[in-house]
């Protein structure tokens, strides 16, 4: 089953780790205290399954494959449930601690006593779908008006899921850089709030609240291990899973925390390019990825600033071992349901392991305990189902 991996092409870049303190001073101890703290007391919080790949380690050559599996994460499909709505509410906060006059607190928000008020705040985004369906449930549970920003090539799937929450979806010609775009320009013209996941000159809160969000994760994934792993493979975009996941670790086992390895397709590689560069990077996307969640050409600076200090290694992988990776995942033992962009690390995983020289110069060996962060379940049931047919390209 593993055929198809051997003969992929990957790129690889090696970062320049300094050991910083970026980890500890862009995402604070106590930022991802404050988001367990108000994410774990959400109705239907439960921490998701962290999956072991004994039967896939072993024939790979490894001691240990940990696969996060966020499919299950209260009822949304993915991690981004934790980033988008925590960051909502602090959005909210802020707002209506200046229009009231007063300290308001999250708990005042998310148990509806301030709906009324809340209904006059209009929240936006721009999505490839994930984070879009977070916001918009946020934004449900507290009563906000919500806006998405799509672009062309986001399935109607996940639109309609966005709409099924309340969202008013505006889908763009163009690519998802330029519906970040429209998002912030429509904003500012009709003072509307933006809950964007990446960070801009002189916009760094929600995307620290969203990075924030995600520690909740990490957290329940350093809780359900014996060992610290070696490494972990993590999916770029524009680098807010990575750099929150990343800075977490690090804050969790100190100069323990895993060799951190970057994973984006060959045709979105913003952070690959920023690490060649030296400096954040923006790229242009010619041709979509089937990793829609990782379509993204321009990083967040906020996390380039983590990554630069923390990543050892940026791989970019190509779209043909996608879909097989996910009917692997599905077909293997146990068996798990992904969505494309859940699967990149391990598709990574796999086929540096059939390179000896890049599983070498990745440190990959008999004794290495791989994380990785399965970052959606099967979001677009169509997409999905087409995969499991034998698709490689939807």
């Amino acid at each position: 089953m593993l055929d198809a991996f051997a003969t992929a092409a990957l790129s690889h870049v090696a970062g320049s780790p300094t050991g910083g303190r970026a980890a500890y001073t862009v995402l604070s101890e106590q930022d991802f205290a404050a988001s367990w703290a108000e994410i774990t007391a959400w109705s239907g919080y439960a921490p998701t399954p962290l999956v072991a790949l004994a039967d896939l380690a072993r024939e790979l050559g490894l001691a240990r494959i940990d696969y996060k599996h966020e499919g299950p994460r209260f009822g949304l499909g993915s991690f981004k449930a934790l980033g988008g709505s925590y960051a909502a509410l602090r959005v909210l906060q802020r707002e209506l601690s200046d229009r009231l006059g007063r300290a308001v607190s999250l708990e005042e928000i998310r148990t509806g006593a301030l709906r009324e008020d809340c209904a006059q705040i209009t929240l936006v985004s721009a999505t490839d779908g994930n984070h879009g369906r977070s916001l918009a449930w946020g934004c449900q549970m507290v009563g906000a008006p919500c806006r998405i920003y799509i672009h062309a090539e986001v399935s109607e799937g996940r639109a309609s899921a966005m709409r099924e929450l309340g969202a008013e979806v505006i889908r763009i010609d163009g690519d998802y850089d330029a519906s970040v775009a429209l998002a912030r320009d429509e904003a500012e013209e009709n003072g509307w709030f933006v809950v964007s996941d990446t960070s801009w000159e002189g916009y760094t809160a929600p995307p620290r609240d969203v990075m924030a969000g995600y520690g909740v994760m990490t957290r329940e994934a350093c809780e359900g291990l014996d060992h610290a792993p070696t490494h972990v493979f993590l999916q770029g975009g524009v680098g807010g899973l990575a750099a929150s996941v990343a800075a977490a670790l690090r804050q969790n086992y100190g100069d323990a925390a895993p060799r951190v390895v970057i994973v984006e397709p060959e045709l979105a590689a913003c952070l690959y390019e920023s690490a060649r560069q030296g400096k954040a990077t923006a790229v242009s996307i010619d041709e979509e990825t089937i990793m829609a969640g990782l379509s993204c050409g321009e990083p967040s600076e906020m996390a380039w600033e983590i990554l630069a200090e923390e990543a050892s290694d940026f791989l970019t992988i190509p779209d043909c071992i996608v879909a097989p990776t996910v009917r692997l995942l599905a077909q293997g033992s146990p068996g798990v349901e992904a969505g494309e962009s859940a699967v990149a690390g391990l598709a990574a995983v796999i086929a540096a392991c059939k390179d000896a020289g890049l599983k070498a110069k990745l440190g990959l060996d008999a004794s290495s305990r791989v994380l990785l962060i399965g970052s959606e379940g099967v979001t677009d049931p169509a997409i999905f189902a087409a995969i499991m047919e034998g698709a490689d390209h939807v």
